[in-house]
């Protein structure tokens, strides 16, 4: 397992809310983090249908781009009801000639799950991947996952993308509602995080 020794990262993403969660939770081992975006870097097409492959691509991308390791986090919702959907294809479901809108996107999933026909509760799962490569091409990935329920209506306005239809189990808030800080501590990029600092922070 390669360390990460030096100060200063790109984050694969052009997603604000995912660079403020990074930059926080990298700012007590005393790395800065810019994002893909503030350096002008287009976004590579994510082409694998795995989290694991589309951080990956993502990663590596920015890495050779800035010459400097870079970190990517492929996320996304399971519904085990829809066969583990919208999964690697969550950002794909928020998508319009306008930009990603999640407020259409969570309606999508409520009326999938109304198809269904199955009853309450309706499990589900967030999973994060974070791949962290350096410019010759190493790679350290590492998966976290955070199990939970989907509710209707959405609730509350923190977070971000699916948050505000996400309750994690033994809580009776979304994601939404959370306070920021205390979702950071128990979420999937937190699980991954906890995993990847372990193992490439720590002497």
């Amino acid at each position: 397992m390669r360390k990460f020794v030096e100060n200063k990262l790109v984050l694969a993403s052009h997603n604000k809310g995912k660079l403020l969660e990074i930059t926080k939770l990298f700012k007590p081992f005393g790395k800065s983090v810019i994002s893909a975006g503030e350096l002008g870097f287009a976004e590579p097409a994510e082409t694998e249908d795995t989290f694991e492959g589309n951080a990956r691509i993502k990663a590596h991308f920015a890495a050779k781009s800035s010459g400097l390791p870079a970190l990517s986090d492929d996320s996304g919702l399971q519904v085990l009801a829809l066969d583990n959907a919208p999964g690697v294809y969550s950002a794909d479901w928020a998508e319009t000639p306008n930009g990603r809108d999640f407020e259409m996107a969570m309606g999508k999933v409520w009326d999938e799950l109304q198809k269904t026909n199955k009853p309450a509760p309706h499990k589900a799962r967030f999973i994060c991947v974070l791949c962290v490569a350096w410019p010759d091409g190493h790679d350290e990935i590492f998966r976290g996952t955070v199990d939970g329920t989907i509710v209707w209506p959405m609730r509350g306005s923190h977070g971000f993308g699916y948050d505000p239809i996400f309750q994690p189990s033994g809580y009776t808030q979304t994601f939404g509602e959370i306070d920021p800080a205390e979702k950071h501590a128990i979420s999937h990029r937190a699980d991954a995080f906890a995993k990847l600092t372990s193992e490439c922070l720590h002497d």
